[in-house]
């Protein structure tokens, strides 16, 4: 039995619910002006679909006219096509323990969060299916592909009231059991930081079959420290150790020569793979870098 919006949001604590109230209403405000004709348009249906067949009319396309009818009936008529736009957008959020970091006013995971309900709002609102996958190195949560308020309230809650069993990251295995829920055609947005390896290979092969577009989900002081002497950095997936003495130039120039080679690495292996490719940061609105997307998508 499907769950109301009202039942949801009875069952959320306030602070929650006020928190997807806020995104809900952002986001509502944008779809009406900005998001929703640069989403359909960066986001195309499945096709054209046969709807009807009428008499010709002057300026219709010759191409279209339908011979059978036309000879049967004696008088030109035409085939009309529409476009099939309904979409079905899965959302696989990296819940992993690497997104529990954050230099600004929000972590990285609250970020993909926030991501993810506000692309599961877009698309709800233009009438597509969204579903999720939550994942760390496991799936840890999947939720069927659904249209309705109703649903993407319950996706947003899920997004934002997660709490993961595990703590490192396998997106191979993320996007091998989406290959095997998913029958048809999907727009796909792996919201993450992508600090894994060994899964390019199998988002290339399901590039050819979804439109998929990664969302790198980053933090400023991941490509540059600042200076505050021997600071003790741990890795939040393993839980290794390293003493770095940020009042050493070479040591932050270093470091920050590494952060941007790991990102331009990231952005070079999307493009070999033909995965489009949208960065957030902590330190912006994610609805801005979104709309820009989209934008770039439609030209």
């Amino acid at each position: 039995m499907a769950t109301s919006r009202r039942e949801l949001t009875e069952a959320l604590p306030s602070e929650l619910f006020a928190r997807i109230k806020a995104i809900q209403i952002r986001t509502q405000h944008l779809v009406t002006d900005v998001l929703a004709g640069s989403y359909e348009s960066a986001f195309k249906g499945r096709g054209m679909e046969f709807e009807e067949v009428r008499e010709y009319m002057p300026g219709d396309d010759v191409r279209n006219i339908d011979w059978n009818v036309t000879a049967r009936m004696n008088a030109p008529f035409v085939k009309v096509h529409r476009e099939e736009r309904e979409l079905t957008v899965m959302l696989l959020v990296d819940v992993s323990s690497s997104g529990a970091f954050g230099s600004t006013n929000r972590l990285k995971n609250e970020l993909a969060a926030e991501a993810a309900a506000i692309l599961a709002y877009t698309a709800v609102k233009s009438n597509d299916r969204v579903g999720l996958v939550i994942f760390s190195d496991r799936v840890e949560r999947y939720i069927p592909a659904q249209k309705g308020t109703a649903h993407v309230w319950r996706v947003i809650r899920e997004i934002l009231l997660f709490r993961p069993n595990r703590r490192a990251t396998d997106l191979e295995g993320a996007l091998e059991f989406m290959a095997k829920v998913t029958k048809r055609r999907c727009v796909v947005f792996i919201i993450s930081d992508f600090l894994d390896e060994g899964y390019d290979e199998r988002m290339r092969v399901l590039g050819r079959r979804h439109d998929i577009t990664s969302v790198t989900v980053s933090d400023p002081r991941e490509e540059e420290l600042p200076r505050i002497g021997l600071v003790e950095l741990e890795d939040a997936e393993t839980g290794e150790l390293i003493l770095v003495d940020t009042s050493d130039p070479r040591t932050l120039e270093g470091f920050s020569l590494l952060g941007r080679k790991e990102s331009r690495q990231l952005r070079e292996q999307f493009r070999v793979s033909r995965i489009d490719n949208l960065g957030i940061r902590t330190d912006s609105s994610p609805v801005d870098d979104i709309v820009e997307f989209f934008r770039r998508r439609e030209r």
